[in-house]
């Protein structure tokens, strides 16, 4: 009887992974939905964790979080925990740099990822069963019919080294850094994007946490979450012992206007999102510049667009902003910017914010982990 009630509850748990595996509290390309807030090119939010926490980043429902020397500490003991926290704002394009140590542990996997509303998204994946890689992968409007995108990278002890991970996003490439030496390029024309329809091109929340990919040998039995199993490892030992992925700091830079950006029709084209800020060229680098179209081309080389709309009394305006590439990375537990300004969170008695639900947090913490029933 036991093991008919394990059985169904793996499959129950698994249905539940593969409809949270494509849910969004609203998807842009089905609906009309609320803009998302974002930071703004010329701002870069600098996240201190050894200071403790910070009100920049949403806790998810259940999550509990624990600060020390070594920055914020990400803690699995039991199956149900799945810590994970996401950024208040969002970016459209840009660049983001997270110094961390992977958490330990067969089928534990620790996940540092961009995602928007319409499931587009760009990831860094641990596994806590080998301490010799990296994965890269990316996902476009929720694309789940192949599995063909995730490359692995071999870095030095990811679990017991501490290394600095990037990812700089643009309308024409994504790239993938590891202690600022280039890892991957996505080009939005490759045949791995199909051409630009599944390449990720949409405001973007960072979004970090552990996870558990495989919970037990009855997972790893069942036809259902065999595959994610074999990917993670094989199942987790939940015997007191805490598996702990460690981040020291992370650092945002928006290539976009920010204010709100706002989806303007179903397509969740790069083009048709617009921003309710300004790009002035007091606060854009010297690669950057501001013109009167909206018109950009999608195979514009290596601009990065974002539009924004300002209401007056004869309508609106729109303007483009294109930049190649505004900031410094960040190497090491430090960060720079090249003259933008900064916005340093490091205070320690702010109050994160628990804003999701179950089903959200179900998506953060399963990250890919759907797409590798079939690898």
């Amino acid at each position: 009887m036991l093991s008919t009630l394990a059985a169904t509850a793996v499959l129950f748990s698994a249905a539940s992974l593969v409809n949270a595996q494509t849910f969004t509290d609203c998807n842009p390309t089905e609906k009309t939905c609320p803009a998302d807030p974002g930071y703004g090119l010329g701002n870069t939010v600098f996240t201190d964790f050894t200071k403790g926490a910070s009100d920049n980043w949403e806790i998810a429902a259940g999550t509990t979080l624990s600060y020390g020397t070594s920055g914020a500490e990400f803690n699995i003991k039991v199956s149900t925990d799945a810590p994970t926290i996401s950024s208040d704002k969002y970016i459209m394009f840009g660049q983001v740099d997270v110094f961390l140590k992977a958490s330990p542990g067969t089928g534990i996997v620790s996940s540092f990822i961009l995602e928007s509303d319409d499931l587009d998204e760009i990831d860094w994946e641990w596994l806590g069963s080998t301490d010799t890689s990296v994965e890269s992968n990316f996902f476009g409007k929720g694309n789940t019919t192949t599995y063909d995108r995730a490359i692995y990278h071999n870095v030095e002890t990811p679990i017991e080294t501490w290394h600095n991970y990037s990812l700089t996003w643009t309308a024409a490439y994504t790239k993938w850094y590891i202690d600022g030496v280039l890892q991957r390029t996505l080009n939005y024309g490759d045949a791995l994007a199909l051409g630009g329809k599944n390449y990720p091109q949409t405001p973007m929340r960072i979004k970090m946490g552990s996870w558990i990919g495989c919970a037990s040998a009855a997972a790893a039995a069942s036809s259902a979450t065999q595959g994610t199993c074999e990917w993670a490892g094989g199942p987790a030992t939940f015997d007191g012992t805490t598996y702990t992925m460690l981040v020291a700091n992370v650092t945002i830079n928006d290539f976009g206007c920010g204010g709100n950006y706002t989806y303007t029709d179903l397509t969740g084209d790069w083009q048709s999102i617009k921003s309710s800020g300004t790009c002035s060229s007091s606060n854009a680098d010297s690669d950057s510049s501001s013109t009167a179209s909206s018109s950009v081309s999608k195979s514009s080389g290596a601009a990065v667009l974002a539009q924004t709309a300002t209401g007056n009394a004869s309508g609106s305006t729109l303007s483009t902003a294109t930049a190649t590439g505004s900031t410094t990375k960040t190497t090491g537990s430090t960060s720079t910017t090249s003259g933008a300004a900064q916005v340093t969170t490091s205070d320690g008695n702010a109050k994160a914010k628990s804003k999701y639900g179950v089903i959200d947090v179900a998506v953060m913490a399963l990250g890919l982990g759907l797409g590798y029933l079939v690898m």
